[in-house]
C-alpha cells in the first residue's frame, strides 16, 4: 500500500476527517480562485456586460460540472468500499469499470451540450445584449467536458484510496496556469469571454493528465491488468446504481439554480452581474462544506466496507461540529465585510452592484448551517452506498428553490431570488437528517445487528 494512500477505518475520526478534508478544501478554494479569475479578469478588462455573460452561464456550468462530479464520485464509492474491505483485486476492477462508464458518459454529455445549448440559453431568457458572449463561452466549456471528466475521475479514484493531497498539488498548478492563460488570452489576444473558457478547459485538462501520469509512475496499486478492464456486470451494476442517482441529484440541484438564473435574467444585466459576483464570494467561503462532504463520502465508504458502523456515527458527529463552528465564523465575515470583494469583479456601477451583493450575502449567511448539513449528510449517505435516498433530498432542493424562484420572477423581486437557495438548503437538510437517523436506527441494525451501539 502506498504511503499517500490512507486507511480511514482506524484512528481518531476527528483527526482523520480534518487531515483528509484540509487538502480538499485548499484544492477547492484554488479551483474557485481560477474560476474567479475568469470573472475578475473579464469584469475588469472586458466590462460588466461580459461579466454578466459569463455569469449567465454559471448555472449551466453547475449543471454540467455537477453531473460530472456526481457521476465520477458515485462510480468510485465502490472503489473506496473495496479498498476499506481489503479486496484489492475487486478495487482495481471498479477502477476499470469507472473508466469505461466515464468514457461513455463523456461522449453523450458532450454531444447533448453542443446540440442543445443555444435553445437552453434562449429558454432561460438570457438578455440579448450578452447572448453572443454567453453562447461562445458555454460552447467552449461543453467542447471541453472530457477535460473535466478526466480530472474528476482521477481525483475521485485517488481520494477513494484516502489520498487527498496529490489531486490538490496538481489542482494548484492548474489554477496558476489558468490565471496565466486568462491574462494571455483575454488581455493580450483580446479573446474576451471565449478566452476565459479556453483557459479553463486547458487548465482542467492538464490537471487531469498530471493525475494520470502520477498514478502510472507512483501508484502500483492502481496499475490495472487486462482482466481489470473487462466489464464485470455485478460491479458495473452497483457502480451505476450509485453513480447515476448522484449525478441526477446534482442535476436536480442545478435545474433549481437555473430557475433562479432565469428569474434574475428578467431583472437585467446589472442584477446578473451582482448575483455573479456574490455567488463567487459565496463559493469560496462554502468550499469547506464541499470538502467535508467529499471526505465523508470516502470515510463512510471505507468504513461501511469494513463494517465499522460505530465509526461512521462518530465521524458524522465530528464533522457536524466542525462544520457548524466554521459556518458561524464565515457567516459573520461575509455578512459584514463580504460586500467589499465586489471591487475585485467590477469597475463600473460599483455602488449599485455592491448594494445588491450585500443583500445576497446577508440572505445566505444566516443559513450556512443547513447548507453544511446538506453537504455532509448527502455525501456521507451516498458513501454508505445509498443512491436514491439522497436524490430525494435533491428533489426537495428543487422544490424549495424552484417555488421561491417562480414567486420571485412573478414579483420581479431580487430579494426573492436571493432567498431561493436558503429555502432549498432548509428543506433538503431537514430531509437528510431524517434519512440519516432512519438508516442508522433501522437499516444498519438490520444489516449489521452486532455492530450498532
Amino acid at each position: 500500500m502506498q504511503q499517500l494512500q490512507k486507511d480511514m477505518t482506524s484512528g481518531s475520526p476527528t483527526k482523520i476527517i480534518l487531515n483528509f478534508t484540509f487538502p480538499i478544501f485548499i484544492g477547492n478554494v484554488f479551483q474557485q480562485f481560477y474560476n474567479m479569475a475568469d470573472t475578475v479578469i473579464v469584469g475588469k478588462f472586458v466590462g460588466t456586460k461580459a461579466l454578466a455573460a459569463v455569469g449567465s452561464t454559471g448555472t449551466i456550468m453547475f449543471l454540467i460540472y455537477g453531473f460530472v462530479t456526481g457521476m465520477t464520485a458515485g462510480f468510485t464509492v465502490l472503489t473506496a468500499q473495496k479498498f476499506g474491505a481489503g479486496d484489492m483485486k475487486a478495487m482495481r476492477q471498479t477502477v476499470g469499470g469507472a473508466a469505461v462508464l466515464t468514457t461513455i458518459v463523456t461522449i453523450i454529455l458532450t454531444t447533448l451540450g453542443l446540440l442543445f445549448m443555444k435553445p437552453l440559453l434562449i429558454f432561460m431568457k438570457t438578455p440579448s445584449d450578452i447572448f453572443k458572449d454567453a453562447y461562445a463561452y458555454i460552447m467552449i466549456i461543453c467542447a471541453g467536458i472530457a477535460a473535466q471528466m478526466l480530472y474528476n475521475l482521477m481525483a475521485s479514484i485517488l481520494r477513494a484510496l484516502g489520498n487527498s493531497k496529490v489531486p490538490l498539488y496538481f489542482l494548484i498548478l492548474s489554477a496558476l496556469l489558468n490565471i496565466a492563460l486568462d491574462l494571455l488570452l483575454i488581455i493580450v489576444f483580446g479573446l474576451g469571454a471565449s478566452g476565459a473558457a479556453y483557459a479553463t478547459v486547458i487548465a482542467q485538462g492538464i490537471s487531469g493528465l498530471l493525475c494520470l501520469v502520477y498514478v502510472k509512475l507512483k501508484v502500483p496499486l492502481l496499475h490495472l491488468e487486462r482482466d481489470d478492464w473487462r466489464p464485470k456486470g455485478h460491479l458495473l451494476k452497483m457502480q451505476f446504481a450509485v453513480g447515476v442517482p448522484m449525478a441526477l441529484q446534482y442535476s436536480i440541484t442545478a435545474i433549481g439554480t437555473m430557475m433562479v438564473q432565469t428569474s434574475q435574467n428578467l431583472l437585467g444585466s446589472n442584477i446578473v452581474a451582482a448575483f455573479t459576483a456574490a455567488s463567487k464570494i459565496e463559493q469560496v467561503v462554502t468550499q469547506a462544506y464541499v470538502a467535508l462532504g467529499t471526505t465523508m463520502a470516502t470515510y463512510c465508504a471505507q468504513n461501511i466496507g469494513a463494517g465499522k458502523i460505530k465509526r461512521i456515527r462518530k465521524g458524522f458527529k465530528s464533522a457536524t461540529i466542525m462544520a457548524s463552528i466554521y459556518a458561524v465564523v464565515t457567516a459573520a465575515l461575509i455578512m459584514t465585510v463580504g460586500k467589499y470583494m465586489t471591487y475585485l469583479f467590477v469597475s463600473d456601477n460599483v455602488i449599485e452592484i455592491m448594494s445588491n451583493v450585500d443583500i445576497y450575502l446577508k440572505c445566505i449567511g444566516v443559513f450556512f448551517i443547513p447548507l453544511a448539513i446538506v453537504n455532509l449528510y448527502r455525501n456521507g449517505i451516498q458513501g454508505m452506498g445509498y443512491g436514491l435516498l439522497p436524490m430525494m433530498a435533491g428533489v426537495a432542493e428543487l422544490v424549495g428553490r424552484g417555488v421561491v424562484a417562480v414567486i420571485a420572477a412573478n414579483k420581479r423581486s431580487y430579494f426573492g431570488v436571493c432567498m431561493a437557495s436558503p429555502a432549498a438548503w432548509v428543506l433538503a437538510g431537514g430531509l437528510l437528517l431524517v434519512m440519516y437517523y432512519y438508516i442508522m436506527l433501522k437499516d444498519m441494525k438490520r444489516k449489521f445487528p452486532n455492530r450498532i451501539e
